[in-house]
């Protein structure tokens, strides 16, 4: 496998596991540890609510938790399209998921992920995400498959 191909085998790695560890079934929880590992020290996240306003992952993960015990019993999140760009040891990934909360209520989200790899290793430096609205879709060209 050349090193383009083996850079976007990992990054295809990071998007699911990061998906992965914030999908639950009723009665559990975000697994805040594997979702943690896969971000630099200090990378803020963006979340969709607006005004803007930052939070660090252990900010984002503690109320993930909260969520995940009280209003947010079950959350399923799934990949539907990503497009990613690397260049040397940089890259941005778009990707368009589906998520599923309390069994029932489908919505859908654009992450953009800003990554560098540093030592070897591929690392979310910043993540901001947005909500699909209907007077905000999401366009046809996020929705291809990686």
């Amino acid at each position: 496998m050349d090193a383009r191909a083996s850079d976007l085998r990992a990054i295809r790695d990071l998007i699911n596991r990061q998906l992965a560890s914030m999908s639950w079934s009723a009665g559990g929880g975000p697994d805040t540890v594997t979702f943690g590992n896969d971000f630099l020290h200090g990378a803020p996240l963006y979340p969709s609510a607006r005004p803007v306003s930052v939070r660090s992952v252990d900010e984002f993960t503690e109320y993930m938790g909260e969520l995940a015990q009280t209003t947010l019993t079950s959350f399923h999140e799934r990949v539907i399209g990503a497009k990613v760009i690397v260049f040397g040891n940089v890259a941005v990934a778009t990707v368009t998921c589906e998520n599923t909360e309390n069994g029932g209520e489908v919505n859908r989200n654009v992450e953009m992920m800003l990554l560098v790899k540093s030592e070897g290793h591929w690392k979310i430096a910043a993540q901001a995400w947005d909500k699909e609205t209907n007077s905000v879709p999401i366009p046809a060209e996020l929705l291809v498959d990686f």
